[in-house]
């Protein structure tokens, strides 16, 4: 195995890290995060249209670069180290895969391309809090009843004049208030004998309404989305499992997610380690003094940890020889990711001093996205927990 970069991955780092140093600043970041979109069209445009990123995992005949995991997972990072706000997760990472593992040759053919080209944003719209088990990251309900159980609650399909119609509501959809495209899991078939499909629904749907939702990490916008009579497209046909497919999706989403918490926190603990070098008291820098530079050498030590083990969850989601249980390596590296961000996030705001606690000052920002992706993905002790479960790690021997 050979673990180093090529010179097309360094370059695509080093272009979108030179590209965001320029376009999302300090300013920028908190003025596009205050739209209603929650996020920069123009940089977007930029983004997927000179660089490429929402084609980079897609393949080449339907727009793509034909590019691999580990190459989204590498974009992920340098937007991760910006906090940059842009419909990459939800559109490349959650919503793209599912179209091109599961769409027809007509849904790939018609969508794929307007996605790789930047055009087209798509957000994957899961009932409830339950993304995460939804991806079997925390937990994997092979019955699908985290989509609302199919007597009541979350989202409803029924079978309608030329197609299928939607009834009811998903909160925290990353980008569901922006997107052109949703990608809905629902309920169908009653409640005995109750499924989990996938429907495509545009955003100029009738009966549907979304709503930007106030969240702790305003660089992660959310929507609300509310279906009511709303035509939709199923998507692929009945007999794909769309429970299997979530699932399987989770090793990719975990990898890229681990690789974004990693570049907020080198980004943090760099701003951390210039400020402790200028900062003065009694006389010389802070961190100067042997506490500070223990402090910042255990943060420097797990993000780096949490960097290695991202991209050999990375390579494992992108390999075609992946090892058994990948799915594994993705939840371990995005648990390990989220405690070095919520880590060198924390040290950033107290070595900080007085502004660290300040809403002018950025470091409140890192500290809101490593406590809002555990909400969202986590936590981090049940991240762990079902990896070792799923491993057998606690079985007794023998069983």
């Amino acid at each position: 195995m050979d673990a180093r970069f090529t010179d097309e991955q360094h370059e695509i780092r080093r272009t979108l890290r030179e590209l965001l140093g320029k376009r999302c600043g300090h300013q920028e970041l908190r003025a596009a995060v205050d739209t209603p979109a929650g996020h920069d069209p123009a940089l977007w445009a930029l983004l997927a249209g000179h660089l490429g990123l929402p084609a980079l995992a897609l393949p080449e005949s339907h727009g793509g670069t034909g590019c691999t995991v580990t190459e989204l997972a590498l974009a992920c990072e340098e937007t991760g180290r910006a906090l940059a706000p842009t419909p990459l997760l939800a559109t490349a990472v959650l919503a793209a895969p599912l179209l091109l593992a599961l769409g027809t040759g007509a849904q790939r053919a018609a969508l794929l391309p307007c996605v790789a080209s930047g055009e087209l944003t798509a957000a994957l719209a899961i009932p409830g809090p339950a993304l995460a088990t939804a991806l079997a990251l925390t937990g994997h309900d092979r019955g699908g009843r985290w989509a609302g159980g199919g007597r009541a609650g979350g989202v409803q399909a029924r079978r309608a004049e030329g197609g299928w119609q939607l009834y009811g509501q998903a909160d925290q959809v990353l980008d569901g208030h922006s997107a052109g495209l949703l990608v809905v899991a629902a309920h169908t078939g009653g409640f005995a004998r109750s499924r989990v499909l996938l429907f495509l629904v545009r955003a100029d749907a009738a009966g549907l309404t979304r709503a930007r939702q106030t969240a702790l990490d305003a660089t992660r916008p959310q929507g609300r989305i509310q279906l009511r009579h709303t035509r939709a497209e199923l998507l692929g046909d009945e007999d794909f499992d769309a429970v299997a497919a979530l699932a399987g999706l989770g090793g990719t989403v975990a990898a890229c997610l681990a690789a974004e918490a990693v570049g907020a926190a080198a980004r943090v603990l760099e701003r951390t380690v210039e400020y402790v070098g200028q900062r003065e008291q009694f006389g010389r820098p802070v961190g100067s003094f042997q506490a500070v530079k223990h402090r910042l050498a255990d943060a420097y030590v797990q993000v780096q940890a949490a960097r290695s083990a991202a991209y050999y969850a990375a390579w494992a989601a992108a390999g075609a020889t992946a090892p058994a249980g990948e799915e594994r390596a993705g939840a371990l590296a995005l648990a390990q990711a989220l405690e070095a961000l919520r880590r060198a996030a924390a040290e950033g705001i107290q070595l900080h001093g007085g502004i660290g606690f300040t809403w002018e000052h950025e470091a409140h920002l890192y500290f809101k996205r490593a406590a809002g992706d555990e909400l969202l993905f986590g936590p981090v002790h049940r991240l762990r927990a079902h990896a070792a479960d799923a491993a057998h790690v606690f079985e007794e021997a023998g069983t």
